[in-house]
């Protein structure tokens, strides 16, 4: 049976709460209290949020830990080759240090260029569009204009779900006791619902999707259906629905 606004409410009051935070690398952006440092950390943790939570956690925490208090700052002064050193051994599941540079080295660039993460979405951000789906694509082909770190950022013409990126426009445009909501130029009723087995299974199970895959066409399907029940803010119930999985599975 489809849920009912009522029960999705309920659990949103229920779930929806800072205590259940952990384990989730959500956790690392609410460390910083300015908008450059928490929209650099959250874009880090969110794409390395692939794997067992416990292992994202340290593999996040070992990114971080060179950065400081300001991350942001961080990038913008320190020289690429420092930023190579740093990362030489550093492996997360397929991620490798290399490859972790090159994701840095296209947020440094994108802070120089555009002067924030969320300017440089805006830069490809239509407001006439019924969802950020292009958006998304828009940004992560600029992001990688001049190198792609494939296991942090999929290329868009894979139509993957996008979880990670969905995960991380969750956290920056929502704002309640759980989602910071650090840009301000993105409507919430443009978001899509970041779609990982938790979801897929929560929906599945709900009736909401008949699809087995975790492609952007079910996740677009699934947001669709929140959408109704709450059409200025679909992606409210994400969290809520999602950490007796998590926090119990721990994966």
């Amino acid at each position: 049976m489809l849920p009912t606004k009522a029960f999705l409410e309920k659990t949103y009051r229920e779930m929806n709460r800072p205590e259940f935070i952990h384990p989730d690398p959500l956790e690392f952006v609410w460390r910083y209290k300015s908008a450059a440092d928490r929209e650099v950390v959250g874009l880090i943790a969110a794409c390395l949020a692939y794997g067992n939570v416990t292992q994202i956690l340290k593999s996040v925490e070992k990114v971080l830990a060179p950065m400081g208090k300001t991350p942001a700052a961080w990038l913008k002064t320190t020289p690429p080759a420092e930023i190579k050193k740093n990362l030489a051994r550093y492996k997360h599941r397929f991620t490798t240090g290399e490859e972790m540079a090159v994701f840095l080295l296209n947020i440094k660039r994108a802070l120089e260029k555009y002067g924030s993460l969320e300017k440089l979405f805006l830069a490809g951000y239509d407001k006439a569009e019924p969802t950020v789906e292009e958006a998304l694509y828009r940004f992560i082909n600029a992001f990688n204009t001049q190198a792609c770190a494939p296991t942090l950022t999929p290329c868009p013409e894979h139509k993957s779900s996008f979880k990670r990126v969905n995960l991380f426009l969750r956290w920056m445009v929502r704002k309640d006791a759980v989602d910071p909501g650090v840009w301000t130029g993105v409507s919430p009723s443009k978001l899509i619902i970041p779609l990982d087995t938790h979801m897929r299974q929560v929906s599945m199970g709900m009736g909401i999707t008949k699809r087995k895959d975790t492609s952007m066409k079910t996740a677009v399907e699934i947001t669709a259906f929140f959408g109704r029940l709450a059409p200025e803010d679909p992606v409210r119930y994400d969290f809520a629905l999602t950490r007796a999985g998590i926090r119990g599975n721990n994966t």
